[in-house]
């Protein structure tokens, strides 16, 4: 402030001098000097002196300031918030001169600022924006954008909230794909009435009012175009920008992330479908909204988890099987912890309104999806077939001619005369892949929750169940305690004697079965080529060590070891762990958590953030880009928690309310099939998220620091995974066309090339090199999956693919092609 008393002195001299041109550069001096040009009440007396000036000495000082603008605040001159604080001032000074020598100036500035995320060092920008319309110029929809965005802020000036609440023109922030398409279709009052309504949904849920309001925009409108508009624009929700942002520091995110004044509307959007009656297509868009508004994006985390909880709750309060499916589909795939919870209580809620227990509520939810028999259907469009059969986790749709003979697309007559039927039958192949996949993942997670079906229910729900009978009559079960799988249309024990009838049915699990049983289901499986949705009879089974019951409370055996966090992160809370990203801050974190209460235990993995020497290796937002690894332990589920320091050290135990201390259960005294599958989620977050299994860290990494650690790992002694993925190459090998230069041998698959002999380890992938073992970095590309292996045995094991992948190749390794690849050989 004292910084615009000594200008004000100084512009006061100047201009009784009669030098408005020295005035201007005292002017131009003082909004470069220190902080005074952030001070909005400060700069108030410079701008009295301005406004008393005469109107010929006011003129004088602007021609002035114009003539050196361009110099001074051309393209490589300030950024755009400095050239909007001197026009701010002069705005002001202008004000009822009839001439406006800066006002392309001002609107190339403000058409800059339109590129901003958001604007908070621009004091009096009011003022500049007050001029545009007094000369007759309109804001650019994205300046108005950055305005909107800045004025949201929680932390922004009074002033330029106030600044924000004035714009309402248009009613979206423009720049979204999905927001540009509403702008375009919402010409009429109607349209607009309804978007400026859902921008006022900033509550956790729809008040009564709101939903009130709502249904009378849409009565106006009429629900059948609002719903076909509404779907039309969430159908582009997530795509890139249309007006990409310029990022700032610390802003890297901005083109990432959901304009934060179209998230509220957005969310009102989603309210809004669910006021309408119900309709398949409303289900899938919420659905995929939500999915959408948590994808992770780098430094920030969920896109907008408000955005994806508007969506639970508008599919909670929509009526209909589809939205019932979309909540269990969900449930089984949302790992954000609070969409998750309202998820919970949504299911649980319908659960209690039909006397039934969560499980069986989340089991019933399942469509068919038209599928008339398991996994297959047939639908007539005029003259031609359409055939949806599963294959796997995949759904694929097939075409017969009026002849009856297939034909390779779908024919002209339907796309003609049955469009919107086609539309809808495409979708609903979309959504069995989408169910497919998150039904095997929860049945995936079955085998720790203890799960008992009657067999009545079971058959119904499971293994004659349209969509889900594809992934049950894959898996093992027992019945009554007898193993059985699926084969020749009957449910059968190994030596083929049908099962056709039982009291209690439960997942078969290997850790109860003797070793020779598990052998011979594997056998049984390849006999009738049966690859299972995830390993069951492959699955690796942990049990007690030598050196744990030496340890007697916790296993050692995953610890030293260094994981990508983020990515560790992600994977334990697919996998049902709790875990908190270690910052590089003064804090503790709890371990990472598994609940298990159908056993009444809790298992920790205590990990800590490894920085470097100088906590260097971190991201933008300051979490730790890397974990170490320590300990797996079990404790009564209601026993107090663990911490540590984010940055390492002991953990220790919080104690609460005058609580006491709990001893960790020794480890001979936990079930072994949950040591067996807490160990195997944590033999999968190593071998999934080491930086050992990356074939670009052959350097070590920052500094070369985990270089001895890359290399004990990429090739040394197998996990128990790998030694499971070695038992299963043993039988692999001999069927491929490329068994004659294959071995497997110790810890590696030996391939035999033209070129040279190569040695691929069974644990990361990392391939050595004939003659001198020389390192071999091929980097497998996305979605790498084994083509031309023929059979196996089970779906998921990415690490195996790529093995298999490697090796075909390497086995012709005249035929690469690949630069990078060649330069190595």
């Amino acid at each position: 402030m004292g910084t615009a008393r000594s200008l004000r002195d100084r512009l006061r001299d100047r201009f009784a001098a009669g030098e408005p041109e020295r005035a201007a550069e005292e002017l131009l001096k003082g909004l470069d000097g220190g902080d005074a040009h952030r001070d909005r009440g400060g700069w108030g007396q410079v701008l009295d002196l301005l406004r008393g000036l005469p109107a010929e000495s006011r003129g004088a000082l602007l021609r002035t300031v114009a003539d050196r603008f361009p110099a001074r605040y051309g393209e490589d001159g300030a950024d755009v918030e400095e050239r909007l604080r001197i026009l701010s001032l002069c705005a002001v000074a202008g004000e009822g001169l009839p001439d406006d020598p800066l006002a392309a100036g001002r609107t190339a500035a403000l058409a800059d600022l339109g590129r901003l995320h958001r604007t908070w060092d621009t004091p009096l920008l009011d003022a500049v924006v007050a001029a545009e319309p007094a000369a007759g110029r309109s804001l650019t929809p994205a300046t108005v954008a950055a305005i909107r965005r800045t004025g949201q802020d929680r932390y922004a000036p009074a002033e330029l909230a106030a600044l924000a609440r004035t714009l309402t023109d248009p009613v979206l922030n423009a720049g979204e794909d999905w927001a540009d398409q509403a702008l375009r279709d919402a010409t009429d009052p109607e349209l607009r009435a309804l978007l400026a309504h859902c921008r006022t949904a900033t509550a956790g849920k729809p008040p009564a009012a709101w939903d009130e309001r709502a249904r009378s925009l849409v009565d106006a409108a009429g629900p059948d175009r609002v719903r076909t508009a509404v779907l039309s624009w969430l159908s582009r929700v997530g795509r890139p920008r249309t007006l990409p942002l310029t990022p700032r520091p610390y802003e890297a995110h901005v083109n990432d992330v959901y304009d934060p004044c179209n998230a509220d509307a957005l969310r009102g959007l989603a309210w809004l479908l669910s006021l309408l009656p119900p309709h398949p297509g409303t289900a899938r868009a919420l659905g995929a909204l939500v999915e959408t508004s948590l994808r992770k994006v780098t430094g920030v985390g969920p896109r907008s988890p408000k955005v994806a909880n508007a969506g639970v709750v508008a599919l909670a309060r929509t009526d209909g099987e589809a939205a019932f499916a979309e909540l269990a589909r969900l449930a089984a795939r949302v790992t954000y912890k609070a969409t998750a919870k309202i998820l919970d209580t949504a299911l649980r809620a319908r659960a209690d309104a039909l006397g039934l227990s969560r499980e069986e509520v989340e089991e019933l939810a399942v469509p068919a999806y038209g599928l008339t028999g398991v996994g297959h259907a047939e639908h007539r469009f005029g003259e031609a077939t359409a055939t949806v059969a599963v294959h796997g986790t995949r759904a694929g749709l097939s075409w017969r001619g009026a002849a009856g003979r297939p034909v390779r697309s779908v024919p002209a007559a339907v796309r003609r005369d049955h469009a919107d039927a086609l539309k809808d039958l495409k979708a609903s192949v979309k959504d069995i892949d989408r169910m497919l996949s998150a039904q095997s993942e929860r049945l995936d997670r079955q085998f720790l929750a203890r799960r008992v079906w009657p067999y009545a229910a079971w058959r119904e729900r499971y293994l004659d169940h349209p969509l889900v009978g594809t992934l049950a009559r894959r898996l093992l079960w027992t019945v009554d305690g007898t193993a059985a799988g699926y084969a020749d249309g009957a449910l059968r024990t190994l030596t083929g004697t049908p099962v056709t009838d039982g009291t209690e049915v439960a997942l078969w699990h290997p850790v109860g079965a003797d070793p020779a049983e598990t052998v011979a289901w594997r056998d049984w499986l390849e006999r009738h080529g049966v690859t299972q949705p995830f390993k069951q009879a492959h699955r690796e089974v942990y049990l007690l060590t030598d050196a744990e019951r030496a340890t007697g409370t916790y296993s050692n055996r995953f610890a030293a070891h260094v994981l990508r966090q983020h990515q560790f992160h992600s994977l334990a809370a697919v996998r049902g762990w709790r875990n908190k990203l270690r910052l590089c801050v003064d804090d503790e974190a709890p371990p990472a958590t598994r609940d298990l209460p159908a056993w009444g235990l809790r298992a920790e993995f205590w990990v800590q953030g490894d920085g470097g020497e100088y906590l260097e290796d971190t991201t933008e937002s300051g979490s730790f880009l890397r974990l170490r690894t320590d300990q797996v332990r079990f404790y009564p589920i209601d026993a107090p928690e663990n911490s540590a320091h984010c940055s390492g050290g002991a953990y220790r135990m919080w104690l609460r309310d005058g609580r006491d201390p709990v001893d960790p259960l020794p480890l001979d005294a936990v079930p072994p099939l949950v040591l067996s599958e807490v160990l195997r989620d944590v033999d999968l977050f190593v071998g999934v998220a080491s930086v050992g299994n990356d074939p670009t860290w052959q350097d070590g990494g920052p500094g070369g620091r985990f270089r001895e650690y890359w290399t004990s790992y990429g090739f040394g002694e197998l996990n128990q995974s790998a030694r499971t993925r070695r038992e299963l190459l043993e039988r692999l090998i001999p069927r491929l066309a490329i068994a004659g230069r294959c071995r497997l041998e110790g810890r590696f698959l030996h391939v035999k090339g033209e070129r040279h002999t190569y040695r691929i380890h069974l644990g990361s992938g990392n391939i050595l090199r004939s003659p001198d073992d020389r390192y071999l970095c091929i980097v497998p590309r996305s979605g790498a999956g084994p083509a031309g292996t023929g059979y196996l045995p089970f779906e998921g094991d990415r690490t195996l693919a790529v093995i298999l992948s490697k090796a075909l190749m390497l086995a012709d390794d005249t035929s690469i092609t690949d630069p990078t690849v060649l330069s190595q050989l």
